[in-house]
């Protein structure tokens, strides 16, 4: 199986990938040619959905328990939350960090197309009418 040749990174595709970035962190990292640190914000996302669904669940455990009218169990642990929502400004600013780069990157690769693309024609200015 062979691998399809990598496409260089114009300033239209980095855009998408910062936009499919911040809807998913790290999909946009990783898609842009940076496995590592799309794995990283992917990872650092991934244990900040468990550890606020954990929470959630414990509260909504607790809402439940208290309609019903059984004791109700212990508080959930506030460092569930707190540390979710830490992972989550950490991916995010790690993601917006990847997306500056890529944006970058792209713009000194069409910086260089542009001064290696010589000039089209209708652009060169006419010569004078000879009479």
């Amino acid at each position: 199986m062979s691998v399809p040749p990598k496409l260089p990174l114009t300033l239209d595709r980095a855009w998408a990938y910062v936009l499919l970035n911040i809807s998913v962190p790290g999909w946009g990292s990783w898609k842009g040619g940076r496995k590592i640190a799309g794995f990283g914000e992917m990872f650092l996302f991934a244990v900040c959905l468990i550890l606020l669904g954990i929470w959630f669940l414990d509260w909504m455990n607790r809402m439940i328990q208290s309609e019903i009218g059984d004791t109700l169990p212990p508080v959930p642990a506030n460092w569930l939350w707190q540390c979710g929502l830490g992972l989550y400004v950490v991916s995010l600013i790690w993601t917006i960090a990847t997306g500056v780069s890529l944006i970058r990157e792209a713009r000194a690769y069409e910086a260089e197309v542009r001064r290696n693309t010589p000039p089209k024609l209708e652009d060169l200015p006419k010569p004078p009418k000879l009479s």
